[in-house]
């Protein structure tokens, strides 16, 4: 397969049209026609489903829609990275970060970076520490900023200096919303919406202690707002970490006893990187651990 042409395929397979795809790309669509139909025959499987207006992903068409994004994404990334190394550091950094107080302190060591070497520029994902462990493994991302409780055996890693607070996010109307903290017999009998991670869900079960058992969990997921959103309309409790974000009708009251949870900045151990990528983790160390 030539990454070309996978680009060709990933182009029909958004447009669901060879005529759109082929003028987008400044091909016939005779040609662009021949060349999927080479790679189905390479792949020995057929990618489409063809009607006269559109043409649609088959399910072996959908996986390869998925491995093609991220062969494509790589390739482009090795590709920068080659046509960086010149007298001047220059080239792209991909850093993954969830949602977290500490991603405050991870712009400001972009920011520190950056003016020192303005043509360095940065494409950062958004995910939970699995989605960023992950891409982090697939070679997608150089360095990704994680969330305890996670393995980091494989990697390289820097302690931040910010601590993660646990609390809720609730309605103001609530009569949790007036206590200055919420112990876990407080939580035991309402809705709560839970992280999706199963291993800060372990820690936050451990928290309840023996109230644990009897919780009423009524959702779960990885994005606060749409979990805010939610927990408004419902009246749930979202268990989260104080990201200092304002949530119309919302507010969170921080947990008793408390908990926290740190944040780690990793890279893996045995990856070669660009230049760039190489020079922004050098300053990393040196600016956690107050060198800089």
């Amino acid at each position: 397969m030539e990454i070309r042409v996978l680009k060709y395929f990933l182009m029909v397979a958004r447009e669901e049209n060879i005529t759109k795809a082929a003028n987008l790309l400044h091909l016939t669509q005779p040609t662009l026609s021949r060349q999927l139909i080479q790679l189905e025959e390479e792949l020995g499987v057929s990618l489409f489903r063809r009607s006269k207006h559109r043409i649609i992903l088959t399910e072996d068409g959908m996986l390869l829609r998925r491995r093609a994004e991220e062969i494509v994404a790589l390739a482009d990334k090795t590709k920068n990275d080659f046509q960086h190394r010149q007298e001047h550091l220059a080239g792209a950094i991909a850093i993954g970060s969830g949602e977290l107080r500490s991603s405050r302190f991870l712009t400001q060591l972009l920011t520190a970076f950056q003016k020192e070497n303005p043509l360095v520029t940065f494409t950062i994902y958004s995910g939970n520490s699995d989605n960023i462990k992950e891409r982090i493994e697939r070679g997608l991302l150089d360095v990704g900023l994680l969330q305890e409780p996670v393995d980091i055996a494989k990697y390289s890693f820097i302690r931040t200096p910010i601590r993660e607070e646990w609390g809720i996010l609730v309605r103001r109307d609530s009569a949790l919303a007036a206590k200055a903290r919420v112990s876990p017999g407080d939580l035991a009998s309402v809705p709560l919406i839970m992280p999706a991670r199963e291993n800060v869900q372990n820690e936050l079960l451990n928290w309840f202690g023996s109230y644990a058992e009897n919780l009423h969990i009524t959702a779960s997921g990885n994005l606060l707002y749409n979990l805010a959103t939610l927990a408004r309309d419902s009246g749930s409790c979202v268990l989260t970490l104080n990201l200092d974000c304002q949530y119309e009708g919302l507010c969170f009251v921080p947990l008793s006893p408390q908990m926290e949870s740190g944040t780690v900045l990793v890279w893996k151990k045995t990856q070669t990187f660009s230049p760039a990528a190489s020079a922004f983790i050098a300053y990393s160390k040196k600016y956690i651990t107050g060198i800089i």
